[in-house]
């Protein structure tokens, strides 16, 4: 199973009074995770020779004016350890559990940085995510270029403890 691997940096602030990463934040930490993955990059991302530097997947346009907008339709998170404050950014892993008509699920797991504490787990989570039309608010079918990419990346859905 394909995996994109998202460096995530914990600031500081991210701490709650019991000196980890809120539950809430970590919800934050799994959105940013989540746009670097999917959003293509827009104008003002371009570097000094002009290059723009896509997300792993970069498939949809989230610039204003675009005709598709992302809309975050359930979450799900399931916290397993305490995230600690670390200076290395967290190891975030992204993948497709499923593939609807208009709509898909994005699985995550938030690992300790590439290289420490092996094993570990903070959390998982899943969102779904349903494409609309940005005119008319509602969903739009799924285009064969963008479910060819997501397809790239299919894997087991996140099998939550209950």
């Amino acid at each position: 199973m394909n995996r994109v691997h998202v460096p995530i940096q914990v600031r500081w602030n991210d701490l709650d009074a019991y000196g980890h990463v809120n539950n809430a934040t970590t919800l934050r930490l799994v959105e940013e995770a989540r746009i670097h993955v999917l959003w293509a990059p827009t104008a003002l991302e371009r570097d000094v020779e002009g290059v723009v530097p896509a997300g792993p997947l970069g498939v949809f346009n989230a610039s204003p004016g675009s005709d598709t907008l992302t809309f975050i339709a359930r979450q799900e998170a399931e916290y397993l350890a305490p995230i600690p404050y670390l200076r290395s950014p967290l190891d975030i892993h992204v993948w497709v559990g499923k593939i609807g008509g208009s709509s898909f699920e994005l699985c995550y797991e938030v690992h300790p940085p590439a290289g420490v504490a092996v094993g570990t787990i903070y959390a998982r989570a899943s969102t779904t995510t349903v494409l609309m039309d940005a005119a008319s608010r509602r969903p739009r079918p799924m285009r064969d270029e963008e479910r060819a990419v997501l397809e790239t990346y299919v894997g087991a859905p996140i099998a939550f403890r209950r």
